[in-house]
């Protein structure tokens, strides 16, 4: 088999196999990927052994992410927490992949990350186990009751009710005052863990790209914002893809009540589950808080060739340096951070 390269933005051949394969997630759709070339200026393509001409049958998509000394890798796909390759038959990704590691050292990437979610990627390839994570999902198929009931009864079922007696007020859609209100609370989080933010062209881009797939949720104590996420959909799933908050306000119990208005937002258009996303090994924290809305934990384990370049792929720490320094700039030169820096994180 030969393999074909395509550009899953400009072939409508991919968005119908991402519409019709099982195992697609929003992270394969073609608005994902424009979101990606639009912000951060990634080529995306997708690796097929469908000859031109036919509808295809398989394909994984790929963008090359440099850092800043220029040294080049390749990974499907950044900022995505998972995407499985659209290939049903081993042989077809071995072929594809054998393609990709042959072009490897001539191409002179630093390594190959595959972000596969639960695909098994054969031994006889030999990618090695890099960046471990929990993914957490939450079934959706159970009556709003008995999801309700799986909640911790302390940290979130009577924070919900907390919210309700607070009266706090819920927006959504995708407006730019919503955006602003998101990205505001955004800064303080990130600022609270030490790291540099998403820019904010990324939301705004991924907001215009996604369209409806796309909602800003926020909820406000009077006229002040005290919690936002940002969810995506992608046919009966739905993605909790970012969250943030002010925590001067956390007791009063904001984001359980958006997560749960966004549960009931996701039984409404019939979608199976609740994708929570990954957490880093050591999060306990917030590893803990999706515990404790009765999802299911499963490891999420990337791929990475050639091995030897694993271990550095294994690290998810932050300089504490670095942190130190996000954790006290002013809210202008967080932002400014973000924009020059995100881009080499993917």
């Amino acid at each position: 088999m030969a393999v074909h390269r395509i550009n899953p933005i400009t072939d409508a051949r991919w968005s119908e196999l991402v519409e019709r394969h099982p195992a697609a997630t929003v992270f394969h759709t073609s608005e994902w990927l424009q979101t990606l070339r639009q912000t951060y200026r990634f080529e995306p393509f997708v690796l097929t052994t469908t000859p031109p001409g036919f509808p295809l049958t398989n394909g994984i998509p790929f963008c090359q992410v440099s850092n800043w000394l220029g040294r080049r890798r390749l990974v499907s796909l950044p900022f995505s927490d998972h995407c499985s390759p659209l290939v049903d038959e081993a042989d077809q990704m071995i072929e594809v992949l054998t393609d990709l590691k042959e072009n490897c050292e001539r191409e002179q990437w630093k390594n190959i990350e595959l972000r596969a979610g639960d695909t098994v990627i054969p031994d006889s390839l030999s990618f090695e186990q890099g960046s471990t994570f929990w993914w957490h999902k939450l079934d959706l198929r159970l009556s709003l009751d008995q999801i309700f009931d799986n909640f911790h009864k302390d940290c979130i079922q009577r924070k919900i009710q907390r919210a309700e007696r607070e009266q706090l007020r819920q927006e959504q859609g995708r407006s730019e005052e919503l955006l602003n209100k998101f990205y505001h609370l955004l800064l303080k989080t990130r600022r609270r863990h030490g790291l540099a933010p998403q820019p904010y062209t990324w939301f705004r881009n991924l907001v215009a790209c996604l369209g409806d797939k796309a909602q800003i949720h926020i909820v406000s104590k009077a006229d002040r914002p005290v919690a936002g996420i940002l969810t995506l959909r992608h046919k009966q799933s739905l993605v909790y893809k970012y969250g943030c908050s002010d925590a001067k306000f956390n007791q009063l119990g904001g984001m359980q009540m958006l997560l749960w208005s966004a549960i009931q937002d996701g039984k409404r258009e019939q979608c199976l589950d609740l994708d929570l996303g990954r957490s880093d090994i050591d999060q306990d924290g917030l590893i803990t808080f999706k515990d404790r809305w009765g999802a299911t934990r499963t490891r999420l384990a990337y791929q990475v060739y050639p091995p030897r370049n694993s271990e550095a792929a294994r690290s998810t720490s932050h300089p504490m340096f670095s942190k130190l320094l996000f954790a006290w700039m002013p809210d202008s030169l967080l932002a400014a951070s973000g924009r020059a820096l995100y881009k080499y994180m993917g």
